[in-house]
């Protein structure tokens, strides 16, 4: 996969990567217009080029208050977030090119009090979404918001996304309808952060193309 060109696909009039964009940029400027007075700290798991957030910060009032870090691997990718974010004077926001699924990438940010999750749930296997969701209690802070997104084709995993959430002490504040056609979730952590365990691997970014082959399950390495 070319993820440098797929993210062409958010420009396309209608689509629905675009709608979803703008749906989760709604939600970055509601989590960042509710957060304390103060530094506030920001986190991006394979950030891409990291239109979510940059495209609300540049002009947003509490810029100068955000440290943030966004975490990609793709090489193009990371050089386009870079320039965005220059272009912003965003220079507290660092790009850094490297595996988002390690733990270590977070030191000094975590517990943030936004973390986005977005593009990541649809190209993991079940397994490893719930095994990500119990990192998120360590990336999130008390009262910070987790952004994720999945998509709804059939199997719809968002409904057991939210329950595990829920289970792990992520209150619900906003999910796209079913018929959105994309799925997106805000979720605000309630809990004490736990602390952040190094060099430990959340998940194994699989892509949806195999995963949609395999039932959502990581496939054997083996076969």
């Amino acid at each position: 996969m070319d993820w440098n060109s797929w993210h062409d696909m958010y420009d396309l009039a209608g689509s629905s990567l675009g709608r979803r964009l703008s749906a989760v940029q709604d939600q970055v400027r509601t989590a960042l217009d509710t957060c304390p007075p103060g530094p506030v700290r920001v986190i991006s798991v394979c950030a891409g080029q990291g239109r979510d957030l940059l495209g609300v910060l540049r002009d947003h009032p509490r810029r100068d208050d955000v440290t943030g870090r966004l975490v990609e691997l793709d090489a193009a990718n990371v050089a386009v977030a870079r320039a965005a974010a220059e272009a912003a004077g965003l220079h507290r926001i660092e790009v850094v090119q490297g595996d988002a699924a390690v733990t270590d990438a977070y030191v000094g940010l975590a517990p943030a009090d936004l973390v986005l999750v977005c593009g990541v749930f649809g190209n993991i296997s079940d397994e490893d979404v719930e095994r990500t969701i119990g990192y998120c209690a360590q990336l999130c802070r008390d009262g910070g918001t987790l952004l994720w997104t999945r998509h709804r084709k059939a199997p719809d995993l968002v409904p057991q996304i939210c329950d595990w959430l829920e289970a792990r002490g992520f209150e619900r504040r906003w999910l796209s309808a079913p018929d959105a056609g994309f799925g997106a979730g805000a979720h605000r952590f309630t809990r004490s952060p736990e602390p952040l365990s190094p060099g430990e691997c959340m998940f194994i970014f699989v892509g949806y193309d195999v995963l949609a082959a395999t039932g959502g399950r990581r496939p054997d390495p083996a076969r």
